[in-house]
């Protein structure tokens, strides 16, 4: 029997649980964890924090793990994926963080090291989709095999994609809504936002697809046919997720084409105006100029009234020429 690894070794250690096969469970003390055997007909369960400053030498040393699949897990922006290996599967997935202060576009990757006697995971950073089904399983909702493990975990990861998903079409609508009445500088910064984060949730998610149907492919006795079902139900959703998300970006550049088109409009709107009222006044300003010349010979000069009817005849030069522009409904 292998020595208790020192406190540094196990820093990197969150939990680990055992699993008889019958839908019964426990949790394992950290000290007894790197001795611990799977049950008879179970398995046992490692999840680790991935520590960047830390040897993590348990991790690396005692769990046994291969060293391409050590190298996977250590990488913290990985694109999801499934990679098969002689004694075991890695699969890696990417979730979302809905705790307070995060961004949803900012995905969180666990890998999961899945063989015949345990699985061992490794998150970089806090993911509540583990942490709720941590809580599931201290509530009596224990799995009974591997594969019925790792569908239940990836149900809960793509269950809050769904809820970040469903916001983005929220907010899509109310911005469709909003388009026809609100300023477009009120407007401009949400919808860079939610073409942002929809493309960057896209781009991230939709690998997660085939790595769940290449995972559902494993032929060990520890994949059930439900589990199979469920693993694919979870990447028929993921699909789903990337058809709304190109839906929403598609939205979101419809929606500027319509604020563009409008300030078009306006703008036009302010230019015939303009136009109208150079046309008007330009030739009533000639007239004008040509009376305000200081030169002899103007009409008018040494009559009290000519001002007067000058201005007369200016004023009903503007009106006619405003009502043959209406009637031409160039305004």
């Amino acid at each position: 029997m292998a020595s208790p690894p020192s406190t540094i070794d196990t820093q990197g250690l969150v939990s680990a649980w055992w699993f008889d096969g019958k839908g019964g469970a426990g949790r394992i003390k950290p000290e007894e964890a790197v001795s611990a055997t799977a049950p008879d007909g179970g398995f046992i369960w490692l999840h680790f924090r991935h520590l960047p400053r830390m040897s993590q030498t348990w991790l690396r040393q005692d769990v046994g793990l291969d060293a391409p699949a050590l190298e996977s897990m250590a990488e913290d922006q990985c694109r999801p994926r499934c990679v098969m290996f002689a004694d075991g599967a890695l699969l890696s997935l990417r979730g979302i963080n809905l705790q307070r202060n995060a961004l949803p576009e900012e995905l969180i990757t666990v890998h999961l090291w899945v063989d015949a006697r345990r699985i061992v995971s490794v998150q970089h950073d806090f993911l509540s989709a583990i942490a709720d089904f941590e809580d599931a399983l201290g509530r009596g909702r224990c799995p009974r095999s591997q594969g019925e493990f790792v569908a239940d975990l990836s149900m809960r990861l793509v269950e809050r994609v769904d809820a970040v998903v469903t916001t983005l079409i929220e907010e899509a609508d109310e911005l469709e809504d909003a388009v026809l009445i609100t300023e477009t500088s009120e407007l401009l910064p949400k919808l860079a936002v939610l073409r942002r984060v929809a493309i960057k949730l896209r781009r991230h998610i939709a690998p997660q697809r085939e790595a769940l149907n290449h995972f559902a492919l494993e032929d060990d006795p520890w994949m059930g046919p439900k589990d199979r079902n469920r693993l694919r139900d979870a990447a028929d959703r993921v699909a789903r997720f990337s058809e709304e998300l190109d839906s929403v970006r598609e939205r979101a550049a419809v929606i500027r084409d319509q604020m563009v088109d409008a300030r078009a409009e306006q703008m036009n709107k302010s230019m015939l105006v303009l136009a109208v009222v150079t046309v008007v006044f330009a030739p009533m300003t000639l007239i004008s100029g040509m009376f305000g010349m200081n030169v002899g010979g103007i009409p008018g000069s040494s009559d009290p009234a000519a001002f007067w009817a000058l201005s007369v005849f200016l004023l009903l030069l503007g009106f006619i020429l405003l009502w043959s522009f209406r009637r031409l409904r160039w305004i």
